[in-house]
């Protein structure tokens, strides 16, 4: 079949694995994996991409533009197994079908948010200009906004890239009888001339947020979006369907060392009406059935009473909300926690960061105290709120001390979960800046996620951070699980079934487990999950941490 002959602009957005190939093949040993009929493979996490839905929704507003969407994250979960030798070896077999020859878009934009998804950048990249030779390739996104010397002096098949937000860009871009002399013109587009002679980029920002319709949500296959980290990261969390993302606000005026969403959507608070954000809520779950709302805004708290009003919003409707940034913890009192539950927020992610007042002041410069920490994750279980608290551990200036002094005050919070991660530097943050400038930076930083350390200081090696963010989460969430502690074993039993379901040998969680069921007067169960968790403790990698928590097996 000949490829369409039209006139309109056929737009492909590409969203690449947001993970490297080799941690998606051969998971390490404590990663999370999901089993297919055809292997086990690391887990590949999705959100809806709302940059792209929303870049979508603004060119088919103005523009006469078709617009399709291939999210290679869905397409892996997806998969019963994966043949390829490569990831460039699939993109390239998958690109190469008769749909996406058929409809040969002559603008292609490949939206990358996280350095993970790096080389598969660039690799989407090199296949499209192979299949589709004469289209303008594009990228935006994080990656490309802060990696723009990285993607251009690695690869010869980007025409542009974005340089922060992308509606209005992509809007001129489609708009221009000559694409090519307009990228070269505007200056929110990043070329390799312009880099070259030193032109500086200037960001495109839309004030109005109202001037973008109703996000595109049919350009996704909505039902796929199931499995994302705002519900998986919540061990409490059952309902796993009819989740839809959303965003109300864009920017944030904090300055936390190592965020680099400003780079993108700046500093300065913009913000859609409340009027547009019923309309929204109201189309979500009437049009497509929304049960849950993950809210994507950096900043929700950023206007205080505005985020009554939007609770109030998602109360009367009969929905409820994920809060996938988390929310500012200074801004979590009674009242708003109240609001919250009432509205049939059962769950919700503080994001303390650090357990050190000390790495919170003078390294993070995050605007918060940890006596907050501790009343709010009490008030939140006294409402009966279920609480993931966020940590980073192994940041440039944190030393061995702090890192101890942060484990031990975490202890006596008495969240139901905690979320230990390693402090990987976001080009574009100021963490990112002061490890290039320090030399901290592991040879494979590119691509890397939280789960790997890469930062190598005076007091810590990357192995050192790898290893203490594992055992503060056995520490936290098995040894010491507050949950346990308190005697509440059916909330207990919700994060070690979940941690089983991630790991099927997890020894700690089967004895937990276990210890849960016996309170329970389920010997039953009690018995099955202690037999699994003795049989665990004769691997090598299980036995270390049973003898370090003096577990009884």
């Amino acid at each position: 079949m000949a490829p369409q002959q039209v006139n309109k602009d056929r737009i492909l957005f590409i969203v690449p694995p947001h993970i490297k190939f080799d941690d998606f093949i051969n998971p390490s040993y404590n990663a999370r994996v999901v089993k297919k009929k055809y292997g086990n493979y690391g887990s590949v996490l999705t959100d809806m991409p709302l940059g792209v839905m929303a870049i979508s929704s603004y060119l088919k507003k103005s523009a006469d533009v078709q617009t399709m969407l291939i999210d290679f994250n869905v397409v892996l979960n997806k998969s019963d197994g994966f043949e390829f030798g490569s990831f460039r070896e699939f993109f390239h077999n998958f690109l190469s079908s008769p749909k996406w020859v058929d409809y040969a878009p002559n603008v292609i934009g490949i939206s990358a948010l996280f350095t993970p998804s790096y080389r598969n950048v660039l690799d989407i990249a090199q296949c499209c200009r192979n299949i589709f030779n004469g289209a303008v390739i594009t990228a935006g996104g994080s990656v490309p906004t802060n990696m723009y010397k990285e993607i251009f002096r690695e690869s010869e098949c980007f025409n542009a890239l974005c340089y922060g937000e992308g509606e209005r860009p992509m809007l001129y871009l489609v708009q221009a009888d000559d694409k090519l002399q307009h990228i070269e013109e505007n200056p929110s587009w990043i070329t390799r001339s312009k880099i070259g002679s030193g032109q500086p980029f200037r960001h495109d920002f839309i004030e109005n947020l109202d001037e973008i319709p109703f996000y595109d949500y049919d350009i996704c296959e909505v039902e796929e979006y199931g499995l994302n980290p705002a519900i998986t990261a919540y061990a409490g969390v059952d309902q796993k369907k009819q989740n839809f993302h959303v965003m109300t606000s864009r920017g944030c005026p904090n300055r936390c060392c190592f965020c680099a969403s400003h780079t993108v959507h700046g500093r300065k608070m913009r913000y859609y009406t409340v009027n547009r954000v019923r309309e929204d809520f109201i189309r979500l779950r009437d049009r497509y059935g929304a049960k849950t709302l993950v809210f994507q805004d950096d900043h929700f708290m950023g206007n205080k009473q505005r985020a009554f009003e939007i609770i109030d919003i998602v109360k009367e409707l009969g929905i409820t909300a994920v809060f996938q940034n988390g929310l500012a913890l200074y801004a979590l009192d009674r009242k708003m926690l109240e609001a919250l539950k009432s509205a049939g927020v059962n769950q919700m992610l503080l994001s303390v960061e650090s357990g050190s007042n000390r790495v919170l002041k003078e390294i993070m410069h995050k605007p918060l105290n940890l006596s907050i920490v501790k009343r709010v994750a009490d008030d939140c279980r006294d409402l009966g709120i279920y609480t993931s608290v966020n940590i980073l551990i192994g940041l440039p200036g944190e030393t061995k001390k702090d890192i101890e002094n942060a484990r031990s005050f975490l202890k006596t919070i008495n969240a139901n979960w905690f979320l230990i991660f390693c402090a990987n530097p976001l080009v574009g943050s100021e963490m990112f800046d002061i490890c290039k400038k320090k030399n901290y930076l592991t040879e494979d930083y590119i691509g890397s996620d939280y789960k790997k350390a890469v930062v190598e200081t005076e007091d810590f090696t990357a192995e050192y951070i790898q290893e203490m963010a594992y055992i503060m989460n056995l520490d936290l969430n098995f040894a010491n699980n507050s949950d346990f502690r308190l005697g509440d074993y059916e909330t207990a039993l919700k994060g070690f079934e979940n941690a089983i379901r991630a790991k099927s040998d997890h020894a700690l969680a089967h004895y937990y487990a276990a210890k849960c069921y016996e309170n329970l007067g389920d010997s039953e169960k009690a018995q099955r999950y202690m037999g699994i968790a003795i049989a665990s403790a004769k691997i090598p990698f299980w036995r270390k941490y049973i003898d370090m928590f003096k577990i009884p097996l």
